[in-house]
């Protein structure tokens, strides 16, 4: 058994936001960059977010160009630690693909009985994403796109489980601290991540694209 390889993946805007403070999603991809991440999601066995982005973006999570389709469609994987979800939400409706569920064990059994999903619970908050990267490794997924949100995204990064990121960058300026960020530490930021090294600049549109690996 092996874990997969783990690639973290955002937009972000100039001052390093994810989305605005408003109540509809602030979309700060263009269409070029969009079409990466198209084909980025039709590359990958399993595409990973947490409960907070299904809350807030109610994100569909398939592949949207149909010349990229694949007989089988990434997995869909979702983090709470709350276990605060709601089943008629678009991670769950949308595409007939498998849909998995990650939760502290104590809330397993509840989620079990109101989700349309497997639901895994993998011991005591906050969850460990080892685990989470093993238990998808025993499931055949080799690669995994991390697509957020920012509390998400940071652990990866910080626990150095991340084998790339690509970081997009727009030409927009949200400067509300209300606002979701891109760095943003939790209960298990214990030290700083070691630094990244800059394999790759790529202009799309008014877009700047990023592509950092590991310095290991």
């Amino acid at each position: 058994m092996s874990r997969p390889y783990v690639l973290a993946s955002c937009a972000v805007s100039l001052d390093g936001y994810l989305d605005d403070a408003g109540p509809e999603r602030l979309i700060l991809s263009n269409d070029a960059d969009l079409n990466r991440v198209n084909a980025e999601r039709a590359g990958v066995d399993a595409i990973l977010v947490g409960a907070e982005t299904v809350r807030r973006d109610d994100p569909r999570l398939l592949v949207r160009d149909p010349a990229r389709l694949r007989p089988v469609e990434p997995i869909k994987v979702c983090l709470t630690t709350s276990g605060d979800l709601d089943p008629a939400a678009r991670f769950f409706t949308d595409g007939d693909v498998p849909k998995i569920v990650y939760c502290p064990s104590d809330r397993a059994d509840a989620l079990i009985a109101a989700l349309p999903a497997t639901v895994v619970g993998l011991g005591p908050a906050p969850l460990d994403l080892t685990a989470v990267l093993d238990d998808l490794g025993a499931r055949g997924v080799r690669r995994l796109l991390v697509e957020g949100g920012g509390w998400v995204l940071t652990q990866f990064l910080v626990a150095d489980l991340a084998d790339e990121l690509h970081l997009a960058i727009a030409p927009v300026i949200v400067a509300d601290e209300r606002a979701p960020r891109f760095s943003r530490p939790g209960p298990t930021s214990a030290k700083p991540g070691g630094r990244l090294r800059l394999a790759e600049v790529r202009q799309l549109g008014d877009v700047v694209l990023l592509r950092y690996l590991p310095a290991r």
